[in-house]
């Protein structure tokens, strides 16, 4: 992994109510909506294997008018195929 200036970490609730925090890999779009790629890889996984998410972005505007993101998940069908896009978009950049 790169090393990176700033991380964007996000805390979500995992499947079993547990914190999981996430580092924001990047954003890309899929048939006009924008998804984030996010891993569990915050600098703090000492050799565990590396699990990572993707989830749909949400603009919300907060109590202040100010745009905020929320993180959405996506059913299996799409999972897969924003998989196979991230997977080429990684290839692609690595050459």
């Amino acid at each position: 992994m790169s090393e990176r200036e700033e991380l964007d970490i996000i805390e979500l609730e995992g499947e079993d109510g547990a914190v999981l925090k996430l580092c924001v890999e990047r954003y890309f779009f899929y048939n006009g909506d924008e998804y984030v790629l996010l891993s569990d890889d915050c600098g703090q996984n000492d050799g565990e294997e590396i699990s990572h998410y993707v989830m749909k972005v949400q603009p919300l505007p907060d109590e202040d008018g100010e745009e905020m993101e929320e993180f959405v998940p996506v059913d299996e069908d799409l999972m897969e195929q924003l998989i196979q896009v991230v997977e080429a978009t990684f290839d692609s950049e690595e050459e």
